[in-house]
């Protein structure tokens, strides 16, 4: 039976024993915890212990909580670093990292500027309230532009957003909410018109999907979206497969940019290959399009001078760098962009989450129940072996998933300082974070479920049906 397992640990990378050691510590943990019977724990610390000598053979160091091995050897912009494993693109991120993606090397190398506190106290003079939490806590972390936004709200002159989602699922995980909820908070407090596309051409060019499919993911994600509580008086949400075909502004401004962008371009940008489809060449310039206020006659009455402020996930940042290098040749406004880090899989933040795997994430759809399972039983903690440990070192709130997912959806601020202090001392054990992280997610989840179910085919119809909004322009 040991030679048994001995060899299927051998065929495992370092990573996955890295997963394994890390599972098999929060099962002693729950057993100590649990006060299992003394034969049962032992049992466990045994094997814990010779997945640890297993991972110490194949990687030549001791497993450390929260430090997976440095075995992947990831693609930086077409280079290899050292230095620098972490690879982003709009369809794939990924690093190394247990603490996630280095967005400080990630700014310097999109060229983007980070958000500071001077710009956090420019936002916040100017609406007169206290910025979002994702603001105060770094979540969206880099801009383009941002300046000249404020320069233009101080000045009484229109902006306005473009956010998206590209509907790959009928169910949309937590990790979605993210630019919507941050969205909804802008359009409040700057009070502007915002426009929301659903790339579900993009969906059917990349995934096994067929149209009607994506069609149906696009209708289906709206109806999360619009439970988010967006004005339908100021909230225009479009599919790609519907808008396109009816909006000669929107076509002119896509047909623009393919003429201004070539081939070596999109495949610098993109990476795409000479086997790509063509559909995903051009596609580019379907996203870029919504950044330019022509693009909706029936909203701006054909004015293309309004700026547009785009709040996204930093892997987004290609399409609109590639935007902002053609707006001046077409005669429009470059975007301005927010920029956010990514929402960690529940595994931890150097793996991905998958809509295809449904414990890497909380889905809107989870009942308390499954809430309550797959953060006790899948979520990467940065505690240690032994609750003695524990007590003596303190967890690393830096690779703690839940943790992270607190930042995002715990609102107060002196509660997640206390929470961060009192597990970094070790006052706090794994379980009893992830039973405030539990108590956190479910009545916000039960909330917005209770929000969806009160929204109709109808209003999806309102939602997405050109029209004017409750502005002037």
């Amino acid at each position: 039976m040991a030679d048994g397992l001995n060899c299927d640990l051998k065929s495992l990378t370092p990573l996955q024993l890295f997963e394994k050691v890390t599972e098999q510590g929060e099962k002693v943990r729950a057993l100590k915890a649990g006060k299992a019977p003394k034969d049962e724990i032992d049992a466990a610390v045994r094997m814990l212990l010779s997945l640890k000598q297993s991972y110490k053979i194949a990687t030549g160091q001791d497993y450390q909580a929260g430090m997976p091995p440095r075995d992947l050897v990831l693609i930086n912009n077409s280079t290899t670093k050292e230095d620098d494993e972490d690879f982003v693109d709009p369809w794939t991120v990924q690093t190394s990292n247990a603490k996630g993606v280095d967005y400080d090397k990630l700014i310097v190398r999109f060229g983007s500027s980070k958000i500071d506190t001077d710009l956090i106290n420019r936002i916040e003079r100017a609406i007169g309230q206290k910025p979002h939490r994702f603001l105060r806590r770094g979540i969206f972390f880099s801009h383009r532009d941002m300046d000249q936004i404020l320069d233009a709200y101080e000045n009484k002159k229109s902006f306005y957003l473009y956010t998206g989602r590209g509907p790959s699922s009928q169910a949309m995980h937590v990790g979605h909410l993210i630019p919507f909820i941050f969205t909804k908070w802008l359009q409040e407090v700057f009070d502007v018109p915002l426009v929301i596309q659903l790339t579900d051409d993009e969906k059917y060019l990349w995934k096994d999907l067929t149209i009607e499919k994506a069609y149906e993911y696009a209708r289906e994600n709206a109806k999360d979206i619009i439970a988010c509580g967006f004005d339908i008086n100021k909230t225009f949400i479009f599919s790609d497969l519907d808008y396109l075909g009816t909006s000669t502004g929107f076509y002119k401004n896509i047909v623009r940019v393919q003429k201004h962008v070539t081939f070596n371009q999109v495949k610098g940008i993109f990476g795409f290959t000479d086997s790509d489809c063509i559909g995903k060449i051009s596609f580019p310039a379907i996203q870029a399009a919504p950044s330019f206020s022509s693009s909706f006659p029936q909203i701006f009455n054909g004015k293309e001078n309004i700026q547009c402020l785009i709040p996204c996930a930093i892997d987004q940042d290609p399409y609109f760098r590639m935007t902002r290098d053609v707006a001046p040749r077409i005669g429009q406004p470059k975007p301005a962009l927010l920029h956010s880090v990514f929402f960690p899989a529940l595994q931890g933040a150097q793996t991905k989450m998958s809509a295809s795997d449904p414990n890497s994430s909380i889905f809107l759809t989870d009942t308390p129940k499954q809430i309550k399972t797959k953060i006790n039983k899948h979520a990467f903690s940065g505690g240690r072996d032994t609750i003695e440990e524990h007590r003596k070192y303190g967890g690393n709130c830096d690779v703690d998933v839940s943790f992270m997912y607190l930042t995002f959806f715990l609102e107060d601020d002196d509660k997640l300082e206390q929470l961060k202090q009192a597990y970094t001392s070790g006052e706090l054990l794994t379980g009893e974070l992830k039973k405030v992280l539990i108590e956190t997610l479910q009545p916000l989840i039960a909330a917005h479920q209770e929000r969806r179910k009160q929204v109709t085919d109808e209003m999806v119809k309102q939602f997405m049906t050109p029209r004017k909004l409750a502005f002037e322009f």
